[in-house]
């Protein structure tokens, strides 16, 4: 087999074969689209915000998550105009690669593998918190939390295995299903008279603050991981393009509509659920939605019925997630930067291999963070939002220097904002990123971020970046530049 040396890294020849194995097909529209962005995200309605009113009481949460929905705005807009530009499944190590060459593309991607990740394992943390609190409410009978861990993998792994045919269908359903439960909920906490905003700020303040912003004003930055956990996920949209029937019209598209979505819900849940059960008391609790359904209905069984049905949230977010992680896995194995074998698809035209490794890595952080002695979801979450900041930085950075030194890219979408949507929403994942570098209570996380990045940085230096492979994101990247 020939190689040769393009911009640093070394391409070895690999024939018709090698892509036929690792074949994707198109199957998603724009609906399909949108609702794999929803459930992506939808279950950060359901749980894990609300670890910010512990960090900063509601009314820095509420200021926390006013600046992520401005930050996520300023890379919706830009990663649109990147998506459209370059309709890859690689996404953000796509727009990496074009932009800051392999070792961009292999960081970017490499941050955006880890967020995706984390996220599966946080979101299925949280799902078994759901499922141990109904099933225990109805029978009296509780199961280790790791088996339903490893339930809620084997299903959703066999989902995502069987095709992506079905896995936009189910994400679909799922998606509306998860708006339905909401919607429902908002109606019970407006009518049912429990409401107060008096319950917003019932955590009392620290010596010389106030009760709107109980923990100080830098509290506001320590909260803002948790506010991104009503938007993290949205951003996945660019890994559908080579399953998407029309890419450069609909990923841009239904990145807006899923963000106009996702704003709505999050604003109705972060004023509604805390409105009618306090702030104090799902400050720190595994299951707020369902805490919310108890302080509305007076029948505890009525109320972990409702609340069964919060659990089509966590299972839209399981799949929308595991998706991407599957498919980053895919796309840097594809073109080289992690072991080839990752890529494989095989006759259902879905990851496997990378789905499954990615799913065995998720559940042992979950057991590593469990039986550590530390709080696995909390850890887990900055995991992943750790993984995310970086993942925004760069794809900012990434636009920024699209903008400058490929001028001349075709670009069917064009962001609204510009340049200056892509420095707000970069400068406020850096302000995030800074936030979680400097608190002692992220300490965990960041170390162990940091071990898995500089393992893969040791192994993309040494082995990685001498058998890269000619793929789509790389064949467009090398062509930018010329």
């Amino acid at each position: 087999m020939s190689s040769k040396s393009i911009q640093g890294a070394r391409y070895t020849s690999v024939d018709d074969d090698y892509f036929e194995k690792r074949g994707l097909r198109r199957h998603a529209g724009l609906l399909a689209l949108w609702g794999l962005g929803i459930a992506a995200v939808i279950s950060g309605d359901f749980s894990g915000w609300n670890f910010g009113l512990d960090a900063a009481g509601w009314g820095g949460l509420f200021i926390a998550t006013v600046l992520v929905i401005i930050m996520y705005y300023g890379m919706i807009f830009s990663i649109g105009e990147m998506s459209a530009a370059l309709p890859h499944t690689g996404g953000a190590y796509s727009f990496g690669r074009s932009a800051m060459g392999p070792w961009g593309g292999f960081v970017t991607g490499f941050a955006e593998t880890i967020e995706y990740v984390a996220t599966t394992g946080v979101t299925i943390f949280f799902s078994a918190s759901y499922a141990d609190a109904i099933f225990s409410e109805l029978t009296g009978q509780s199961l280790p939390v790791w088996a339903w861990w490893l339930i809620l993998y084997v299903i959703f792994l066999s989902l995502n295995i069987a095709g992506a045919q079905i896995s936009f269908k189910f994400g679909i359903i799922v998606a509306i299903a998860a708006l339905a439960v909401l919607a429902l909920f908002t109606i019970l906490a407006i009518s049912s008279g429990k409401f107060s905003i008096d319950n917003l700020f019932d955590i009392a303040p620290t010596a010389g603050n106030s009760a709107f912003l109980p923990n100080g004003v830098w509290a506001i930055v320590a909260a803002m991981p948790f506010a991104m956990w009503f938007l993290l996920g949205i951003e996945e949209l660019p890994l559908a393009a080579e399953e998407s029937k029309d890419p450069v019209r609909d990923i841009p598209k239904a990145g807006i509509w899923g963000m106009g979505t996702l704003v709505i819900t999050a604003m109705l849940v972060l004023v509604l659920n805390p409105g009618v059960t306090g702030s104090s008391k799902i400050a720190t609790s595994g299951e707020p939605l369902l805490e919310g359904f108890r302080a509305i209905l007076p029948n505890a069984d009525v109320a972990a019925l409702l609340s069964a049905f919060a659990l089509i949230g966590f299972f839209a977010s399981i799949q929308g997630i595991m998706f991407a992680y599957g498919r980053n896995i895919y796309s840097l194995s594809r073109a080289g930067y992690l072991p080839q074998v990752l890529s494989l698809t095989g006759s259902r035209r879905t990851p496997y291999v990378a789905l499954l490794v990615g799913a065995v890595i998720g559940f042992a952080m979950l057991l590593w963070a469990q039986y550590g002695g530390a709080n696995a979801g909390a850890v887990v979450l900055n995991i992943a939002v750790w993984g995310a900041v970086i993942a925004y930085i760069l794809q900012m950075v990434s636009y920024l220097l699209l903008k400058r030194n490929m001028s001349n890219l075709k670009r069917p979408y064009v962001s609204p904002v510009g340049s200056a949507g892509a420095w707000v929403g970069g400068l406020l994942a850096l302000l995030v990123f800074i936030g979680q570098l400097i608190n002692p209570a992220y300490r965990q996380a960041i170390i162990a971020i940091a071990i898995v990045y500089i393992v893969g940085l040791i192994y993309f230096g040494l082995v990685a970046k001498n058998r890269l492979v000619m793929s789509p994101e790389e064949e467009a990247a090398i062509k930018g530049h010329k």
